[in-house]
C-alpha cells in the first residue's frame, strides 16, 4: 500500500502543473479574443509566426498540452510504483519550473531560431520527465 502522504509535495507540484496549463490557456484565449475578427476555435494566423504574441501564447499552451500526458503520467506512475518520494518530488519540481521558464521565454522572445533559449528549458523538463519514468521503473522492478 502506498502512503500518499509521502508524496504530498509531488502532488502539489502536479497541481501547479495543471494550474500552469490553465494560466496558459487563459493567456492564449484572452490574447486571441482581443484580436479584430477573432473566431473562436480557430488557430491564430501562422503568417507572422513567432513575431505575433498571440501565436506564441497559443504555441506555449499547445506545447504544454502536447507534453502534459507524459508529464502527468510519469508523475502518477512514479507515485503509484512507490518511487523514492524525495527524488519524485525533485523531478516533478524541476519539470514544472522548467515548463514555467519555457513559458516566460516563449512569451517574451520572438524568435524562429532553433535552438532558442526556451529550448534549453524544454529539454530540462524533458530530461526530468525521463528521470521520473526511470524512477518508476526502478521502484517497480525492485518491488518484485
Amino acid at each position: 500500500m502506498i502512503n500518499l502522504s509521502l508524496y504530498s509535495g509531488s502532488i502539489l507540484w502536479l497541481g501547479l502543473l495543471l494550474s500552469l496549463v490553465m494560466v496558459q490557456w487563459l493567456v492564449a484565449s484572452a490574447s486571441k479574443a482581443r484580436q479584430p475578427g477573432a473566431i473562436p476555435g480557430m488557430a491564430p494566423e501562422q503568417e507572422r509566426a513567432h513575431k505575433s504574441f498571440v501565436f506564441r501564447a497559443w504555441r506555449t499552451h499547445q506545447n504544454t498540452i502536447e507534453n502534459l500526458g507524459t508529464m502527468l503520467g510519469a508523475g502518477v506512475f512514479a507515485i503509484f510504483t512507490g518511487a523514492n518520494p524525495v527524488w519524485t518530488q525533485v523531478c516533478i519540481a524541476i519539470m514544472v519550473i522548467a515548463r514555467f521558464a519555457h513559458m516566460v521565454l516563449y512569451y517574451s522572445i520572438a524568435t524562429n531560431k532553433n535552438p532558442s533559449p526556451r529550448t534549453w528549458f524544454f529539454m530540462l523538463a524533458w530530461f526530468a520527465n525521463c528521470a521520473l519514468i526511470v524512477l518508476g521503473f526502478i521502484a517497480l522492478f525492485s518491488a518484485s
